[in-house]
């Protein structure tokens, strides 16, 4: 019976998931990213348990699957929450990164 429980709660929250997704307006993406990653870390923390709980090798595959993937939502989370806030930044900071960071035109014409 828990392996019933477990996947229909699976199941309902990647339709919850998919769902919550679809209905948030492009202009609202980016800065609802710090909130992703509050959740996602506390995905990481659920997937740790998951993964570490020593039940049965499937159970400890997709908490490793679960971990990995709630990882690479946060650091890409962060990646994008650091360049919106760089938009917003001084023109001067901005100015002084573009010059400390050659194009790829600079790097063949020397």
């Amino acid at each position: 019976m828990d392996l019933l429980v477990a996947v229909t709660l699976f199941v309902m929250a990647v339709f919850l998931g998919i769902e919550l997704i679809t209905k948030v307006p492009p202009t609202l993406h980016t800065p609802l990213m710090s909130g992703s990653n509050a959740i996602s870390g506390i995905t990481i923390v659920g997937a740790l348990v998951a993964a570490g709980a020593d039940h049965r090798a499937f159970t400890t595959v997709l908490g490793f699957a679960a971990v990995t993937l709630a990882m690479i939502n946060v650091v890409g989370g962060f990646l994008v929450t650091h360049r919106m806030l760089g938009m917003f930044g001084p023109k001067r900071r901005r100015e002084a990164s573009a010059r400390e960071a050659p194009s790829a035109e600079d790097a063949g014409s020397q």
